[in-house]
């Protein structure tokens, strides 16, 4: 999602002003917190549920989100929540089990994004997150970790080790 983007939502009516309503906000925001999701999550099917959950999560309070200064920060901060505690319970559930991963969504490999999910794939879901936050969606470190909950350099340390993690995977691939 573009800064630009971000910034019309945000300039939407709020509160006594004709606040922004659900649907509106929907549309608005359906397609980049999908995305975001997708590179984050690398599974279209994934990303779909936790985007729903956290659409869901939004709308039950929506009396009090959608007269937010930033509703789209809450949402995303809300679908990264949903993300994370969705991947300690299929963290824990994997140890229990086989030690099997699921393989990644063949549709999403044929789609347009397959080399960004394959470059992406050996980071670290908290790496992957700040680096689509920051680099792809263009967030301020500061943003990106009110999005995450996490401090600023935090995030800004996590996207440099994934950029490291990346350069030395394309350093593999073409040395």
């Amino acid at each position: 999602m573009s800064s630009a983007h971000r910034a019309d939502i945000r300039s939407v009516p709020q509160e006594g002003e004709g606040a922004l309503d659900f649907e509106t906000f929907f549309a608005a925001e359906y397609g980049g917190l999908f995305s975001a999701l997708c590179l984050v999550t690398r599974n279209r099917h994934e990303a779909e549920e936790i985007m729903q959950d956290a659409f869901v999560a939004i709308w039950e309070r929506w009396d009090r989100v959608g007269g937010m200064a930033d509703p789209t920060g809450y949402l995303y901060r809300t679908a990264m929540n949903v993300f994370r505690k969705r991947y300690r319970r299929v963290k824990v559930a994997l140890r229990r089990a086989v030690r099997l991963i699921p393989p990644d969504d063949d549709l999403a490999l044929v789609e347009s994004r397959e080399d960004v999910i394959l470059l992406l794939a050996p980071l670290t879901p908290a790496q992957r997150a700040a680096i689509v936050l920051t680099n792809l969606l263009d967030y301020s470190s500061e943003d990106a970790a009110h999005l995450l909950g996490l401090q600023p350099g935090t995030v800004r340390a996590l996207a440099s080790r994934g950029r490291a993690e990346l350069r030395k995977v394309a350093g593999d691939n073409h040395g």
